[in-house]
Protein backbone atom coordinates (compact mmCIF):
# COMPACT_ATOMS: atom_id res chain seq x y z
CA UNK A 1 0.00 0.00 0.00
CA UNK A 2 2.98 2.26 0.45
CA UNK A 3 3.24 2.68 -3.34
CA UNK A 4 -0.24 4.19 -3.70
CA UNK A 5 -1.09 7.77 -2.82
CA UNK A 6 -4.35 9.66 -2.39
CA UNK A 7 -4.64 13.07 -4.02
CA UNK A 8 -7.59 15.41 -3.38
CA UNK A 9 -8.98 17.27 -6.39
CA UNK A 10 -11.54 20.07 -6.48
CA UNK A 11 -12.55 21.69 -9.73
CA UNK A 12 -15.76 23.02 -11.31
CA UNK A 13 -17.98 22.04 -8.35
CA UNK A 14 -16.55 18.51 -8.08
CA UNK A 15 -14.83 17.12 -4.98
CA UNK A 16 -12.86 13.90 -5.51
CA UNK A 17 -10.06 11.75 -4.21
CA UNK A 18 -7.75 10.05 -6.72
CA UNK A 19 -5.68 6.98 -5.85
CA UNK A 20 -2.53 6.99 -7.98
CA UNK A 21 0.55 4.90 -8.64
CA UNK A 22 3.96 6.58 -8.26
CA UNK A 23 4.02 7.36 -12.01
CA UNK A 24 0.71 9.25 -11.73
CA UNK A 25 -1.52 6.51 -13.19
CA UNK A 26 -4.97 6.58 -11.57
CA UNK A 27 -6.13 3.19 -10.25
CA UNK A 28 -9.29 4.41 -8.47
CA UNK A 29 -11.17 7.57 -7.66
CA UNK A 30 -13.93 8.54 -5.24
CA UNK A 31 -16.60 11.21 -5.23
CA UNK A 32 -16.47 12.68 -1.74
CA UNK A 33 -20.10 13.89 -1.40
CA UNK A 34 -21.67 10.59 -2.54
CA UNK A 35 -18.82 8.28 -1.38
CA UNK A 36 -19.06 6.40 -4.69
CA UNK A 37 -15.76 4.71 -5.49
CA UNK A 38 -14.79 3.81 -9.05
CA UNK A 39 -12.11 1.13 -9.44
CA UNK A 40 -10.14 1.34 -12.67
CA UNK A 41 -7.46 -1.27 -11.95
CA UNK A 42 -8.98 -4.29 -10.26
CA UNK A 43 -5.66 -5.65 -8.99
CA UNK A 44 -5.32 -2.59 -6.74
CA UNK A 45 -8.89 -2.69 -5.44
CA UNK A 46 -8.10 -3.88 -1.91
CA UNK A 47 -5.28 -1.40 -1.35
CA UNK A 48 -7.23 1.48 -2.88
CA UNK A 49 -10.29 0.84 -0.72
CA UNK A 50 -8.17 0.60 2.41
CA UNK A 51 -6.65 4.00 1.63
CA UNK A 52 -9.99 5.61 0.80
CA UNK A 53 -11.57 4.31 4.03
CA UNK A 54 -9.14 6.54 5.92
CA UNK A 55 -10.78 9.54 4.24
CA UNK A 56 -14.38 8.43 3.66
CA UNK A 57 -15.09 5.87 6.38
CA UNK A 58 -16.51 2.41 5.77
CA UNK A 59 -19.82 3.37 4.13
CA UNK A 60 -18.65 3.53 0.52
CA UNK A 61 -20.42 2.44 -2.66
CA UNK A 62 -18.21 0.44 -5.02
CA UNK A 63 -18.48 0.74 -8.78
CA UNK A 64 -16.26 -0.74 -11.47
CA UNK A 65 -15.02 1.52 -14.25
CA UNK A 66 -16.38 -0.94 -16.81
CA UNK A 67 -19.89 -0.38 -15.45
CA UNK A 68 -19.74 3.32 -16.15
CA UNK A 69 -20.60 4.90 -19.47
CA UNK A 70 -17.68 6.84 -20.93
CA UNK A 71 -20.10 9.22 -22.58
CA UNK A 72 -21.80 10.08 -19.29
CA UNK A 73 -18.66 10.07 -17.15
CA UNK A 74 -15.54 10.79 -19.22
CA UNK A 75 -13.64 11.52 -16.00
CA UNK A 76 -13.85 7.82 -15.05
CA UNK A 77 -11.43 6.94 -17.85
CA UNK A 78 -8.58 9.40 -17.49
CA UNK A 79 -6.10 7.00 -19.03
CA UNK A 80 -7.98 6.67 -22.32
CA UNK A 81 -7.70 9.08 -25.23
CA UNK A 82 -11.48 9.34 -25.59
CA UNK A 83 -12.95 12.57 -26.93
CA UNK A 84 -15.02 14.80 -24.69
CA UNK A 85 -18.68 14.21 -25.71
CA UNK A 86 -19.22 17.94 -26.36
CA UNK A 87 -16.08 18.35 -28.43
CA UNK A 88 -16.70 18.22 -32.19
CA UNK A 89 -14.20 16.60 -34.50
CA UNK A 90 -11.32 18.98 -35.15
CA UNK A 91 -11.19 20.42 -38.67
CA UNK A 92 -8.09 21.60 -40.50
CA UNK A 93 -9.13 25.21 -39.88
CA UNK A 94 -9.49 24.59 -36.12
CA UNK A 95 -6.42 22.37 -35.69
CA UNK A 96 -3.78 24.30 -33.74
CA UNK A 97 -1.25 21.57 -34.55
CA UNK A 98 -0.96 23.32 -37.92
CA UNK A 99 0.34 26.51 -36.29
CA UNK A 100 3.97 27.51 -36.69
CA UNK A 101 5.91 29.20 -33.87
CA UNK A 102 4.86 32.85 -33.71
CA UNK A 103 1.55 32.15 -35.46
CA UNK A 104 -0.31 35.01 -33.78
CA UNK A 105 2.45 37.51 -34.61
CA UNK A 106 2.62 36.27 -38.19
CA UNK A 107 -1.11 36.96 -38.60
CA UNK A 108 -0.87 40.39 -37.00
CA UNK A 109 2.10 41.44 -39.13
CA UNK A 110 0.42 40.16 -42.30
CA UNK A 111 -2.77 42.07 -41.49
CA UNK A 112 -1.37 45.37 -40.21
CA UNK A 113 2.40 45.39 -40.63
CA UNK A 114 4.67 46.88 -43.28
CA UNK A 115 4.96 45.29 -46.69
CA UNK A 116 8.15 43.31 -47.45
CA UNK A 117 9.30 46.17 -49.73
CA UNK A 118 8.77 48.80 -47.04
CA UNK A 119 10.53 46.66 -44.49
CA UNK A 120 13.56 46.28 -46.79
CA UNK A 121 13.62 50.04 -47.29
CA UNK A 122 13.52 50.75 -43.56
CA UNK A 123 16.28 48.22 -43.02
CA UNK A 124 18.44 49.78 -45.76
CA UNK A 125 17.91 53.26 -44.30
CA UNK A 126 18.40 51.88 -40.77
CA UNK A 127 15.25 53.59 -39.63
CA UNK A 128 13.65 52.28 -36.42
CA UNK A 129 10.05 51.15 -36.72
CA UNK A 130 7.15 50.49 -34.34
CA UNK A 131 7.20 46.96 -35.78
CA UNK A 132 10.77 46.20 -34.70
CA UNK A 133 9.61 44.68 -31.41
CA UNK A 134 7.07 42.53 -33.27
CA UNK A 135 9.71 41.10 -35.57
CA UNK A 136 12.05 40.55 -32.60
CA UNK A 137 9.26 38.74 -30.77
CA UNK A 138 8.59 36.58 -33.82
CA UNK A 139 12.24 35.59 -34.05
CA UNK A 140 12.23 34.77 -30.33
CA UNK A 141 9.21 32.48 -30.63
CA UNK A 142 10.77 30.75 -33.62
CA UNK A 143 14.00 30.11 -31.71
CA UNK A 144 12.12 28.68 -28.72
CA UNK A 145 9.95 26.63 -31.08
CA UNK A 146 13.06 25.00 -32.54
CA UNK A 147 14.27 24.08 -29.05
CA UNK A 148 10.90 22.60 -28.10
CA UNK A 149 10.81 20.52 -31.30
CA UNK A 150 13.90 18.69 -30.02
CA UNK A 151 11.82 17.21 -27.19
CA UNK A 152 9.47 15.19 -29.44
CA UNK A 153 11.62 12.00 -29.34
CA UNK A 154 11.02 11.93 -25.56
CA UNK A 155 7.24 11.78 -26.02
CA UNK A 156 6.44 15.50 -25.86
CA UNK A 157 3.87 17.34 -28.01
CA UNK A 158 3.98 21.07 -28.66
CA UNK A 159 1.44 23.63 -29.87
CA UNK A 160 2.12 27.24 -30.85
CA UNK A 161 -0.01 30.37 -30.84
CA UNK A 162 -2.88 28.94 -28.77
CA UNK A 163 -5.63 31.61 -28.73
CA UNK A 164 -7.26 32.63 -25.45
CA UNK A 165 -10.95 33.33 -25.24
CA UNK A 166 -10.22 36.43 -23.13
CA UNK A 167 -7.78 37.82 -25.70
CA UNK A 168 -4.16 37.28 -26.64
CA UNK A 169 -2.50 33.92 -27.10
CA UNK A 170 -0.25 31.38 -25.41
CA UNK A 171 3.11 31.37 -27.17
CA UNK A 172 3.76 27.63 -26.72
CA UNK A 173 2.03 24.75 -24.96
CA UNK A 174 4.20 21.72 -24.16
CA UNK A 175 2.42 18.46 -23.30
CA UNK A 176 4.21 15.31 -22.23
CA UNK A 177 5.23 12.84 -19.51
CA UNK A 178 6.16 15.63 -17.11
CA UNK A 179 2.78 17.37 -17.42
CA UNK A 180 1.77 20.51 -19.30
CA UNK A 181 3.84 23.68 -19.52
CA UNK A 182 2.44 27.05 -20.53
CA UNK A 183 5.41 28.84 -22.09
CA UNK A 184 5.73 32.60 -22.49
CA UNK A 185 8.62 33.83 -24.64
CA UNK A 186 10.28 37.20 -24.00
CA UNK A 187 12.88 38.53 -26.45
CA UNK A 188 15.31 41.11 -25.00
CA UNK A 189 18.36 41.09 -27.21
CA UNK A 190 21.58 41.89 -25.35
CA UNK A 191 19.77 42.73 -22.12
CA UNK A 192 20.34 41.82 -18.48
CA UNK A 193 17.17 40.44 -16.86
CA UNK A 194 16.20 39.91 -13.22
CA UNK A 195 13.06 37.94 -12.33
CA UNK A 196 11.38 38.20 -8.93
CA UNK A 197 8.27 36.62 -7.41
CA UNK A 198 5.82 38.67 -9.50
CA UNK A 199 7.85 41.15 -11.53
CA UNK A 200 10.87 41.26 -13.83
CA UNK A 201 13.30 44.05 -14.64
CA UNK A 202 15.11 44.45 -17.95
CA UNK A 203 18.37 46.37 -17.69
CA UNK A 204 17.22 47.64 -14.30
CA UNK A 205 14.22 49.41 -15.82
CA UNK A 206 10.61 49.58 -14.75
CA UNK A 207 9.18 46.32 -13.34
CA UNK A 208 7.05 44.23 -15.71
CA UNK A 209 4.54 41.65 -14.36
CA UNK A 210 6.05 38.72 -16.28
CA UNK A 211 5.95 36.12 -13.48
CA UNK A 212 2.49 37.06 -12.25
CA UNK A 213 1.07 36.96 -15.78
CA UNK A 214 2.69 33.56 -16.41
CA UNK A 215 1.06 32.08 -13.31
CA UNK A 216 -2.32 33.44 -14.35
CA UNK A 217 -1.87 31.99 -17.82
CA UNK A 218 -1.02 28.54 -16.43
CA UNK A 219 -4.12 28.63 -14.20
CA UNK A 220 -6.24 29.51 -17.23
CA UNK A 221 -4.76 26.62 -19.24
CA UNK A 222 -5.36 24.18 -16.39
CA UNK A 223 -9.00 25.23 -16.07
CA UNK A 224 -9.68 24.79 -19.79
CA UNK A 225 -7.95 21.40 -20.09
CA UNK A 226 -9.48 19.90 -16.93
CA UNK A 227 -12.95 21.04 -17.97
CA UNK A 228 -12.67 18.98 -21.15
CA UNK A 229 -10.42 16.11 -20.05
CA UNK A 230 -12.24 15.29 -16.81
CA UNK A 231 -9.10 14.42 -14.82
CA UNK A 232 -6.41 16.47 -13.06
CA UNK A 233 -4.03 18.09 -15.55
CA UNK A 234 -0.85 19.50 -13.96
CA UNK A 235 0.12 22.78 -15.64
CA UNK A 236 3.24 24.81 -14.81
CA UNK A 237 4.14 28.32 -16.00
CA UNK A 238 7.42 28.85 -17.86
CA UNK A 239 9.18 32.07 -18.85
CA UNK A 240 11.81 31.74 -21.59
CA UNK A 241 14.11 34.71 -22.28
CA UNK A 242 15.70 34.95 -25.71
CA UNK A 243 18.88 36.81 -26.59
CA UNK A 244 19.70 38.04 -23.07
CA UNK A 245 23.29 38.36 -21.89
CA UNK A 246 22.48 37.51 -18.28
CA UNK A 247 19.48 36.12 -16.41
CA UNK A 248 19.10 36.30 -12.63
CA UNK A 249 16.35 34.70 -10.56
CA UNK A 250 15.29 35.81 -7.10
CA UNK A 251 16.03 33.22 -4.42
CA UNK A 252 12.31 33.11 -3.59
CA UNK A 253 11.25 32.52 -7.21
CA UNK A 254 10.06 28.93 -7.37
CA UNK A 255 6.51 29.16 -8.76
CA UNK A 256 7.58 29.89 -12.36
CA UNK A 257 10.26 28.04 -14.30
CA UNK A 258 12.76 30.55 -15.72
CA UNK A 259 15.00 29.63 -18.67
CA UNK A 260 17.08 31.01 -21.50
CA UNK A 261 16.09 29.46 -24.83
CA UNK A 262 18.79 26.80 -24.85
CA UNK A 263 17.80 25.70 -21.33
CA UNK A 264 14.29 24.49 -22.18
CA UNK A 265 15.83 21.06 -22.88
CA UNK A 266 15.76 20.67 -19.09
CA UNK A 267 12.04 19.88 -19.45
CA UNK A 268 12.76 16.82 -21.60
CA UNK A 269 13.67 14.30 -18.86
CA UNK A 270 10.66 15.19 -16.66
CA UNK A 271 8.19 12.35 -16.23
CA UNK A 272 5.62 10.78 -13.91
CA UNK A 273 2.82 13.35 -14.30
CA UNK A 274 0.83 12.08 -17.31
CA UNK A 275 0.53 8.61 -18.84
CA UNK A 276 0.90 8.11 -22.59
CA UNK A 277 -2.88 7.80 -22.99
CA UNK A 278 -3.46 10.94 -20.94
CA UNK A 279 -0.95 12.82 -23.09
CA UNK A 280 -2.93 11.79 -26.17
CA UNK A 281 -6.19 12.98 -24.61
CA UNK A 282 -4.83 16.32 -23.40
CA UNK A 283 -3.24 16.94 -26.80
CA UNK A 284 -6.49 16.06 -28.61
CA UNK A 285 -8.31 18.66 -26.51
CA UNK A 286 -5.59 21.32 -26.56
CA UNK A 287 -5.15 21.31 -30.34
CA UNK A 288 -8.83 22.25 -30.84
CA UNK A 289 -9.16 26.00 -31.41
CA UNK A 290 -12.83 26.10 -30.34
CA UNK A 291 -11.97 24.73 -26.89
CA UNK A 292 -9.99 27.89 -26.17
CA UNK A 293 -12.24 30.40 -27.88
CA UNK A 294 -15.29 29.17 -25.94
CA UNK A 295 -13.50 29.41 -22.58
Amino acid sequence: MGDLTVKPWKRHGMDRLYVNLPDGTTVAWADRPTKVVTIKEQRYQGEALALLRQHLGSSMTLRSASAQSAADHPEARPGEAARHPELPKVTVADDLAENRPGAALIEAIAARGPSPAKRLLMRALRRPSEWDSWFAGLEGERRVGRELARLSPRGWRVLHGVPKGNGGDIDHLLIGPGGVFSINTKCHQGASVWVGDTMAKVNGGQPAPYARASRAEAAYVQGVLERHCGFPVPVEPVLVFVGVTSLHRAATQYTVRIYQEREVSALGPLTGRLTAAQIDQVYAVARHRRVWLRS
